[in-house]
């Protein structure tokens, strides 16, 4: 499993904030903004520059960079929506393509309800945003829709706060060369799908309509 995550000592005491049940709904929507800022530097790390000549500053002229590849996020509805204005803020000229997934409460299998894609790819990288990843079914059709619209998988990037390990791993099972980012990851499910510890659930928690 291609999996980073990042276990700098702010995070972890971030992510021990926003498991906590008495976390209020505006503070784990900070957090949720405060975790993923930190993710998207991370997973930013490679991304490619090119010079931008001509430019000056007060004192000289000098050559510039600017990021280089059409970037698009795709954040998860409706929990992801939490994670987009972080990414927004690191690539104002960003596409966001809302995806609509939700897992069906019996089988727990994801069912789409939404999504909006130009008629061609018009990215040359996308980061896939997810707050949970708990069986990994939705994030995996999530991917799927991706690659049927035209992209690799070399182009996608997941960003995920918490995943379980199950899930994360049925993710990179089913989709190789995947490149996942994660503060942590847990090991263990409940039958009904919840991670443990885990944080509950994050559209709920991060709306309060738990």
């Amino acid at each position: 499993m291609s999996i980073h995550v990042v276990s700098h000592p702010l995070v972890q005491a971030k992510l021990s904030e926003l498991r906590d049940k008495r976390t209020s709904s505006h503070r784990f929507r900070a957090l949720v903004k405060e975790l993923t800022t930190i993710l998207g530097i991370e997973a930013t790390r490679d991304v490619q520059l090119q010079d931008v000549p001509g430019l000056e500053s007060p004192i000289a002229p000098y050559t510039g960079k600017a990021v280089a590849p059409r970037v698009g996020l795709s954040p998860i509805l409706r929990a992801g929506i939490g994670m987009t204005d972080p990414f927004l803020d690191l690539f104002p000229e960003a596409s966001v393509f809302y995806l609509g997934l939700f897992r069906e409460k019996v089988s727990l299998q994801p069912v789409e309800y939404y999504q909006k894609l130009p008629k061609n790819v018009t990215v040359d990288t996308l980061y896939l945003l997810d707050p949970l990843v708990a069986t990994g079914g939705t994030a995996s059709a999530a991917i799927s829709i991706l690659l049927d619209w035209g992209l690799d998988i070399s182009q996608i990037k997941l960003v995920s706060i918490l995943g379980s390990k199950p899930g994360l791993q049925k993710v990179a099972d089913e989709h190789p060369g995947l490149q996942i980012f994660a503060c942590a990851v847990d090991e263990q499910l409940t039958e009904d799908g919840y991670v443990v510890p885990g944080l509950g659930d994050s559209g709920d928690r991060s709306f309060g309509t738990v």
